[in-house]
């Protein structure tokens, strides 16, 4: 059999029970219900199996909390830090670049992300990780704001501005109709940047998320 399958019946006939649909699980508890519920028991029902299930795939619960910070990473930061260090003929569509990750939720997950930080006011480990890839995120957009002449302190400072400012926006569930989001666009970019975008530039990003003007 392949290890990472099993074949457990539940009430709804016999399946091929995998790792990713316990990890799909543990991740929208953690959305939904906060990390207090990522439990193996609480799971293991909703899955509709036995709690052995659980440990063809994870030793233990912390080697699955530990997989949730690996996902986390991979799926909210590696495009992120993709589209910052993306080549770009302007700071503008550089910046266009990153919000991509705003706009696609392919790309990234706000849900998920306030989730883990709220996860990260109770356990020191995984503030610290926080902390790091936050870190790897800014360090990745000073660099941005540096390719196009910036000095390093005002790097720094756009960096944070742009970063705080758009993480904050999820933390503090600020309700916004994506057409607005998008109407701002000019004035956001010029805040960011310190100058004004080619009109010719944003009407492409608008079309290509909205479909038309």
């Amino acid at each position: 059999m392949d290890a990472a399958l099993t074949t457990e019946k539940n009430e709804k006939g016999s399946f091929y029970l995998r790792k990713k649909d316990w990890l799909n699980l543990a991740k929208e508890t953690l959305i939904e219900e906060g990390i207090a519920n990522v439990k193996i028991k609480r799971m293991a029902e909703k899955l509709e199996v036995s709690r052995s299930s659980f440990y063809w795939f994870f030793k233990n619960i912390d080697e699955l909390y530990n997989e949730l910070m690996l996902y986390w990473e991979a799926t909210n930061s590696k495009p992120f830090i993709e589209r910052a260090e993306r080549s770009a003929p302007t700071v503008h569509i550089a910046i266009m670049n990153l919000f991509e990750c705003w706009v696609d939720p392919r790309l990234f997950d706000p849900r998920l992300d306030v989730a883990v930080r709220l996860w990260a006011r109770t356990d020191d480990s995984i503030l610290a990780c926080v902390k790091k890839v936050d870190l790897e995120r800014m360090n990745a957009l000073t660099s941005m704001f540096s390719r196009y002449g910036y000095d390093s302190k005002e790097s720094v400072v756009r960096s944070r501005t742009l970063y705080m400012t758009q993480i904050g926006q999820y933390t503090l569930d600020f309700d916004e109709p994506e057409r607005e989001r998008f109407n701002l666009l000019e004035k956001w970019l010029k805040v960011f940047s310190g100058s004004d975008p080619k009109p010719d530039d944003v009407r492409a990003f608008r079309k290509r998320f909205l479909g038309s003007e």
